[in-house]
């Protein structure tokens, strides 16, 4: 089989405050997170949300110890899972790739082609594709495999999405049935299942199978527990005017409150590290949202990070798609059905469901531009006169 090597790719995080500000621009400045018609506003409306949400990020970065764990949670996986493959007889190189951050995909990318590796599997750290999570990463890599001949010559395999696997299915049942045995009745307690947002065009409009995997998933991992606890899904992390998936879940805690719910375990569902939204956004915002409606007995499930049974799945995963006829990244969108992330979404006129999108997103557009003009007092309705 030749030399082989596993790429583990992340969203990736702040290591400390200063990197805070960068981070948030390469993160605005993708176009799977805001779809813009015209990709020269990509940079400069990037610039702007990430200037004004710099210094909140900061703060609440500040909150779980001045940085982000993620990195040294992967880099923390990866070796397991390499210890996990040798174990199983299968000897591999383990590379970190992440979006936004250091190491970065193209890092990654340098040392594969460096050390010459032979038969390569992309693991993306995400339980359930997105366009905006695994679908970006896989983009990237299409474009960089398509601008070096090295890589061409690499025998490589994708693997999109992979939330039904029975061990990932168990060890996220494991750690909820841990949590569950806190409580005094654990049967009555609610099961919170609380995961990333995506907006809502990217379901309704690109086809993204976000949602659709998130509640599957979501059924499986109950039908794992075996239990009779009820739950609900919600979304988190919503960011900007935009509609995401609802219910979110800083108005369902409340919701249940109201209901007369006392007992409450949530569920970072996909997540599979710690980090800023489990660490910061769950364990204090959504805490103390609970505790003000009246839920004072609230438990988060932690991330899987290196969970045995997790590292294990992920170690199958891997030898399972070394056995397997190749994935490609072009043939994802195929793959995922009617995914649009391959090519990118075309602006078209008329009267059309697109066009109206479109519209809708140009009058955003124009209503950010003039917000820009506001507060730095320069623009065409400046040099006009009307302002």
């Amino acid at each position: 089989m030749g030399r082989v090597g596993v790429l583990l790719l992340n969203l990736g995080g702040p290591d400390k405050l200063e990197d805070v500000g960068p981070f948030l621009f390469n993160l605005f400045s993708d176009p799977e997170i805001i779809r813009l018609p015209f990709r020269w506003l990509q940079k400069p409306l990037a610039w702007l949300i990430s200037s004004r949400r710099t210094q909140k990020s900061q703060e609440n970065y500040k909150q779980i110890g001045g940085g982000s764990p993620l990195r040294r949670i992967t880099e923390a996986q990866g070796e397991a899972l390499k210890e996990q493959l040798h174990a199983l007889g299968q000897e591999a190189n383990i590379y970190v790739g992440m979006r936004y951050w250091h190491p970065y995909t193209e890092e990654a990318i340098a040392k594969i082609t460096k050390d010459d590796i032979e038969r390569l599997v992309v693991l993306p750290l995400y339980p359930q594709f997105s366009i905006s999570t695994s679908g970006s990463s896989f983009r990237l890599l299409e474009r960089l495999w398509q601008e070096d001949p090295k890589l061409q010559l690499l025998d490589y395999t994708v693997i999109p999405s992979w939330y039904k696997h029975p061990g990932y299915l168990q060890a996220m049942a494991d750690l909820i049935a841990q949590e569950l045995d806190q409580f005094p009745h654990p049967d009555e307690v609610n099961i919170f299942f609380s995961a990333h947002g995506v907006p809502k065009s990217y379901v309704e409009e690109a086809g993204d199978p976000y949602q659709q995997e998130i509640e599957e998933c979501t059924h499986l991992i109950m039908q794992t527990l075996n239990r009779p606890n009820p739950h609900i899904l919600a979304y988190q992390s919503r960011v900007g005017p935009v509609e995401w998936l609802q219910p979110y879940t800083e108005d369902a805690i409340p919701e249940l409150a109201e209901k007369g719910v006392k007992d409450l375990v949530v569920v970072p569902i996909s997540f599979v590290s710690e980090h800023i939204e489990t660490l910061q956004e769950i364990d204090i915002e959504y805490r103390e949202i609970a505790e003000e409606a009246g839920i004072h007995n609230f438990r988060r499930v932690p991330a899987l990070n290196t969970h045995a049974v997790f590292v294990k799945a992920l170690a199958d995963m891997v030898l399972d798609a070394l056995q397997s006829p190749s994935l490609k990244f072009s043939q994802v969108s195929q793959w995922k059905k009617k995914v649009r992330i391959y090519p990118p979404e075309r602006w078209e006129w008329g009267m059309t469901t697109s066009a109206e999108v479109w519209n809708g997103r140009i009058a955003m557009l124009g209503f950010i531009a003039l917000i820009i003009e506001l507060i730095t007092g320069q623009g065409l309705l400046h040099m006009i006169g009307l302002l």
